[in-house]
């Protein structure tokens, strides 16, 4: 393939940028940034709307009207050529009269992986592939995570001091990182479908699990508690504000029936999945968000989560907020352990990014596959 142009990466990093912006409103869609260019101007934008519909090709062509015609268009993610609640937008893009289509990842949804594009190149409208495929990939990582593995891209994030940890001896852990840092973790709150804590932060901090950024997000993110035994109180913000913000509880199969009915009653759903340890089945649990539709999960539920999921294999991101500081042994460690006797036996990552936040530094890394 001949090397893009400096118009088509120009063109395909302003779809990118629409694409990033609907980060944690669109699934179960993936989010989809396009933009059509004629005659070197650019003349439709769009991105995946709240809720997954319109996807971003009808949107940018509805804005470019007639002036499509014989344009490129930059597309994030290979259009759809399946027929669901809405056309193909692949048939849109033909409808349109556009000659020539820029793609950046290919879709793996078994329904198109590479039949959208045959479809355009079918009608004769010239397509290139590849272009920015990384940064794209990126983007798409959580709806690719869904359809490869069947459950969401799990980001678990830790705030700690530079040993580790994550509260005093006595439980005190707000706050150990500044306001900057904390604005940042609502941003990456905003990023993603839904938050994951553990019963025991419920318990002992009785988080709302918002993200308190006004006007980032045009749907409330999803709040999730793995909570094997429904021991949730019913006077706690989550399940008191379960009728205004989605709230949903991983409970194991059998837990007790008249707290179920008393938590359904206040609109929290629930999720059964079998029991796993002292807990629930981790793996079941996150399969059960990924059948509902959430494609990015970040988690903020404390050292024995934290270490139930790395032992599993279920961590795909970390974002580590560091404080310059340090407690010492007796505090509480941010990932309680989880049973590695070898170095080989750690679970590995790579950082891919480092932001320092007034006094504070996030960290954010990847596995290692």
């Amino acid at each position: 393939m001949l090397a893009p142009s400096a118009d088509d990466l120009s063109h395909m990093r302003a779809a990118l940028a629409l694409a990033r912006r609907g980060l944690g409103v669109c699934w179960p869609n993936p989010s989809v940034g396009c933009v059509i260019v004629r005659g070197g101007r650019v003349v439709g934008r769009g991105t995946t709307a709240p809720g997954g519909r319109p996807h971003a090709e009808p949107v940018a062509l509805d804005m470019a009207g007639e002036a499509a015609q014989g344009g490129t268009a930059y597309v994030t993610l290979e259009p759809c050529s399946h027929h669901g609640r809405t056309p193909p937008c692949a048939d849109a893009l033909i409808e349109a009269g556009v000659a020539r289509v820029v793609i950046a990842s290919r879709d793996v949804d078994p329904r198109v992986n590479g039949a959208g594009a045959a479809r355009l190149r079918a009608a004769g409208i010239a397509v290139s592939e590849g272009v920015l495929r990384e940064e794209a990939d990126e983007i798409n990582a959580g709806f690719f995570t869904r359809v490869r593995a069947g459950r969401p891209l799990v980001t678990l994030k830790l705030a700690s001091t530079l040993d580790g940890r994550i509260a005093t001896m006595s439980g005190e852990s707000q706050w150990i990182t500044g306001e900057a840092a904390r604005r940042a973790g609502h941003a990456l709150r905003g990023r993603h479908d839904a938050i994951l804590a553990g019963v025991g932060t419920v318990l002992a901090d009785d988080p709302d699990l918002t993200c308190r950024i006004a006007g980032m997000r045009a749907l409330p993110l999803v709040r999730v508690v793995a909570d094997s035994d429904l021991r949730t109180p019913l006077t706690h913000r989550l399940v008191a504000t379960a009728k205004q913000v989605p709230t949903w509880i991983i409970a194991r199969n059998g837990a007790d029936p008249l707290r179920r009915r008393a938590i359904g009653a206040l609109g929290v759903t629930l999720l059964d999945v079998p029991g796993g340890g002292s807990g629930i089945d981790l793996r079941r649990g996150l399969e059960a968000l990924a059948e509902r539709g959430i494609t990015r999960l970040l988690v903020e539920g404390g050292g024995r989560l934290a270490g139930s999921l790395l032992r599993a294999g279920l961590v795909d991101r970390l974002a580590w907020f560091h404080a310059p500081a340090v407690m010492g042994g007796d505090g509480l460690p941010a990932a309680a352990g989880f049973g590695v006797a070898r170095l080989a036996d750690m679970p590995r990552f790579v950082r891919y990014s480092t932001n320092l936040l007034g006094a504070d530094m996030l960290s954010e890394f990847r596995r290692v596959a």
